[in-house]
């Protein structure tokens, strides 16, 4: 495939016209916002001061005889202008403080106001939720919620948009063929730099869903995401991809023994090696096959079953260690997804006093409490979680 690369530059002022009127486009792989405002300010300043900013990177990708322009790289950037511009910023604390003032003035358990729907959720932000309520600043600002944003002088001179220059390359992939073009644009994504800095594995390992039309669905369901891991130092949220891929291997085996043999020092390959093998990429023979565990592809009834068990037997959503994660998730994931079974939710009770049973014995264990991530560990969790949900589980 002869793919080709062009180069150029805009002035800030046009490359916000580009954003305001749609013509630049976010991937669902590209990773949220997560700049502060010190970097806006920064970034202002490197301009104002002639100093070097890393270009855009586009890529044309071509649906259905329409061409896409798709920021692969630039996102942050493009993002921080669009505010400076609109003098505002999407702070997370200021939002949070928002919500809570929502639920203090209605404790007595009686609806949110109207206005707690119309809030952007800062938390997971682009600036999509910008550009989706108007074209024009005056627009857009007509149409922010009081609360969700903070207003903010990011000093900008009268002629700064009009006077700086931003560059760009810009990638055509020379086929029409849409598994084609995702394959290069990941590739390409994932190879990137973004200010230095190295993606993160699971948003690197994101682009690699989009390899097969719509297969961001099965990789990373929505309803996984409100479940994380919350400790001192970070929130973590549930990796959907580690339950699949361990899970699959488990499945056509049907024993924990030689999960992810020889992939500990990098267990990222082995979960990549799983996406590769479900997309038709590279099939591999360490997990079963796609296709017999989803005849006709269909995998969304079992989501939304697993998403509906979650949910009436009460799973918290906020865990303190992979341990209880690991336990609740992975015998109900085994069950619903891959063996298609119904678990018996009205004995929800005994399935609790189990599975808490045994994370506390696996919590007497300091070596298991200090490295959970040890495959020996892993396995235990998986075979008792397993063992549990088979129990209460039904055809």
């Amino acid at each position: 495939m002869d793919n080709r690369v062009y180069y150029g530059q805009y002035s800030l002022k046009h490359w916000i016209e580009l954003i305001l009127k749609q013509n630049l486009l976010l991937p669902n792989y590209q990773r949220y916002f997560v700049w502060e405002e010190k970097n806006v300010t920064t970034l202002i300043k490197s301009f104002n001061k002639k100093e070097f900013v890393p270009p855009i990177t586009i890529g044309a990708f071509i649906d259905g005889g329409i061409s896409h322009n798709y920021i692969l790289d630039g996102q942050k950037r493009l993002t921080s202008i669009l505010l400076a511009h609109l003098g505002i910023f999407p702070d997370k604390d200021f939002y949070k403080t928002t919500l809570e003032s929502f639920v203090s003035d209605n404790d007595d358990g009686v609806d949110l106001p109207a206005e707690e729907d119309d809030l952007d959720i800062i938390l997971d932000w682009n600036f999509k939720k910008l550009t989706e309520k108007g074209n024009t600043k005056e627009q857009i600002l007509g149409q922010i919620i009081a609360g969700n944003y903070k207003d903010v002088n990011f000093n900008l001179s009268d002629d700064f948009l009009d006077k700086n220059y931003l560059g760009f390359s810009y990638l055509v992939p020379q086929a029409a063929e849409q598994d084609i073009q995702q394959k290069y644009f990941s590739s390409v994504f994932r190879n990137i730099n973004i200010q230095g800095k190295r993606l993160l594995p699971q948003e690197s390992r994101a682009s690699l869903y989009f390899l097969k039309q719509d297969y961001d669905r099965f990789f990373n369901p929505e309803f996984i995401k409100e479940y994380i891991i919350k400790n001192s130092n970070a929130d973590t949220k549930a990796d959907f991809v580690r339950f699949l891929s361990l899970l699959s291997q488990y499945a056509k085996q049907d024993t924990s023994a030689g999960l992810a043999r020889g992939y500990k020092p990098n267990m990222e390959t082995y979960y990549e090696q799983y996406i590769y093998s479900v997309v038709g990429e590279n099939v591999s023979s360490l997990f079963k096959e796609f296709t017999d565990i989803f005849p006709d592809d269909e995998y969304l009834t079992r989501f939304i079953r697993l998403k509906e068990t979650l949910e009436i037997l009460e799973i918290q959503k906020v865990f303190t260690s992979i341990i209880d994660m690991d336990v609740y998730f992975f015998g109900l994931i085994y069950m619903i997804i891959f063996q298609n079974k119904i678990v018996d939710v009205t004995q929800k009770d005994l399935i609790k006093q189990e599975v808490d049973s045994h994370i506390a014995d696996f919590k007497l264990n300091p070596l298991h409490k200090r490295s959970p991530g040890a495959l020996k560990y892993l396995k235990e969790r998986i075979d008792a979680s397993i063992g549990i949900y088979r129990k209460y589980s039904h055809e």
